[in-house]
């Protein structure tokens, strides 16, 4: 596999050079994306690519012409996808995310009980040769001047763990925000995702883990092995390994369940053998709030796997309402759940995984609530809005993938020139897709191939089910098509190939 060296400016223009291209008789060739003469030192290995200038990335452009700027927000399905299709002899692609990875999401429940290694899911945005990468958060765009302000993730600890609320940088004290800075585009690409929905119940972002990121899953991981060493304490009571060894699992979507099913192979697989006298007293609970788990699969798969928990002895609750999460005064890192049916009392759990809700990303509410001048000027001499779902919040699409807006005092919804929404943030009007991995990475492919070719207007976005898939432990899984319906066995083999494959790193095809 060929790897990307970059070859850096002392002020952070980047051209991409394959490692290749050092050992080929024709140096001259493989580097013409850099001034010729630099690159040659570069390759001979008389002068270290750091060296590079400014001054010699603007030459070069001026002799083969600049090419479009296309600014890229998140790095996750969707960005990711887009920057990895868009074709780099067309456009300057130019990354802006506070992460500098991209994370193969349906894997992260098994990063969390050690199933696989963090490493495994994740996949460096440098790799895909981007002109610029900026690690930091989108702060505001301003789309009359076509610039967006970035503030700079500084943050000594750059692993990603999701946050359930505005963090003390977007609070109203602006002291405690990073260094700010300006990009400017000529396209720019909205896909920045959403963020956890607590739902406003008491102690969820205090006490809840999260898992929507290798750091969640981090945290996770070594929690379990805390609460299991607590347990085998000589100090520790029956009552209280109860207590502790209870792991409660608040969403009974795909993340919920396939981590209970992966805890519970931990536990059946592993930690029986490690702690052989506790695994008497553990107890893997699924709460959610609708009347069944597994909503997006017909009734009996979903039913396939409520009985296959039920054998594996996997409780499962629907129709329960949590209202809050405290610590237990009665036993240390133990905490108290109360729901809504239960009312009274409450139960106790060592950890609480909380997987159900998004809710818009803070960028999202902050560009939707302001009025925007000096934009299609053709069009409205007023002020207008982005329109916005009502339902969801999400940024509103055409077919075509490109931002709407409306007149600020109401009317005619038309098209925002040069900018593009796609994956959890956005909303195609009139469609109702559901906020996976899947539709936004489409969606990404889709806007890129159709940028490449310059054929946006011929060609509306559709959306193509693949299936879905949820692995249920023990080696088996479901799986729901247009074409089939698969269950144990086979189910697995098909998961465990079908979310196995990325790790073969992709042919890119640009068309």
């Amino acid at each position: 596999m060929t790897t990307a060296l970059p070859v850096q400016s002392i002020t952070r223009a980047t051209c991409f050079v394959s490692t290749s291209a050092l050992t080929t008789q024709a140096p001259r060739q493989a580097l013409t994306t850099c001034s010729t003469r630099e690159a040659w030192r570069v390759a001979r290995g008389r002068r270290m690519a750091s060296t590079i200038t400014k001054a010699t990335t603007i030459a070069t452009n001026d002799k083969l012409g600049r090419k479009e700027r296309v600014v890229i927000l998140g790095s996750g399905w969707a960005g990711y996808a887009f920057a990895r299709t868009l074709d780099p002899q067309k456009y300057e692609r130019i990354m802006i995310s506070p992460r500098s990875y991209f994370v193969f999401t349906p894997l992260v429940a098994g990063t969390a009980v050690g199933t696989l290694e963090f490493r495994a899911v994740i996949e460096s945005v440098r790799r895909l040769g981007l002109d610029q990468y900026h690690q930091g958060w989108a702060d505001d765009i301003d789309f009359a001047r076509k610039v967006v302000r970035v503030e700079a993730n500084t943050s000594d600890d750059l692993t990603a763990v999701t946050r359930p609320q505005l963090s003390p940088r977007q609070d109203a004290n602006e002291t405690l925000k990073g260094p700010m800075f300006d990009i400017p585009y000529d396209k720019l690409i909205i896909g920045v995702g959403a963020y956890a929905q607590t739902f406003g119940i008491e102690g969820v972002k205090e006490h809840a883990n999260f898992l929507r990121n290798v750091g969640d899953a981090r945290k996770i991981r070594m929690k379990i092995l805390q609460l299991f060493e607590k347990a085998s304490l000589p100090i520790t009571t029956d009552e209280e390994r109860r207590k502790l060894l209870h792991f409660a699992v608040v969403g009974g979507g795909p993340t919920g369940i396939e981590f209970a099913a992966e805890l519970h192979d931990l536990v059946q697989e592993d930690l029986r053998k490690t702690y052989p006298a506790l695994v008497q007293f553990v107890k893997i609970t699924v709460y959610d709030v609708a009347p069944k788990v597994l909503p997006m699969f017909d009734q009996n798969l979903a039913q396939y796997a409520m009985d296959t928990f039920k054998r594996e002895r996997i409780a499962v609750r629907t129709e329960h309402h949590l209202t809050r999460i405290r610590p237990d005064d009665a036993c240390a890192g133990c905490l108290k759940l109360k729901f809504q049916e239960h009312g009274d009392e409450e139960i106790g759990a060592g950890i609480v995984v909380w997987s159900t809700g998004l809710m818009r990303n803070p960028l999202i509410e902050k560009i939707e609530a302001k009025a925007l001048s000096g934009v299609n000027e053709a069009t409205y001499k007023e002020a207008v809005l982005l329109q916005k779902d009502p339902k969801t919040g999400g940024l509103v699409t055409d077919e075509h993938l490109r931002v709407r807006i409306v007149p600020e005092s109401g009317g005619q919804e038309q098209i925002l020139s040069d900018v593009y929404s796609i994956g959890d943030c956005t909303v195609v009007a009139e469609r109702r897709y559901p906020a996976t991995a899947q539709v936004a990475s489409q969606q990404a492919t889709y806007l890129a191939k159709r940028l490449n070719k310059g054929d946006l207007e011929t060609t509306p976005f559709r959306f193509r089910n693949w299936g879905v898939m949820t692995y249920l432990g023990g080696w088996r899984a479901i799986h729901q098509s247009s074409a089939d319906e698969l269950t144990g066995r086979a189910a697995w083999f098909l998961w465990r190939t079908a979310k196995h494959s990325h790790i073969s790193e992709p042919h890119t095809n640009y068309t």
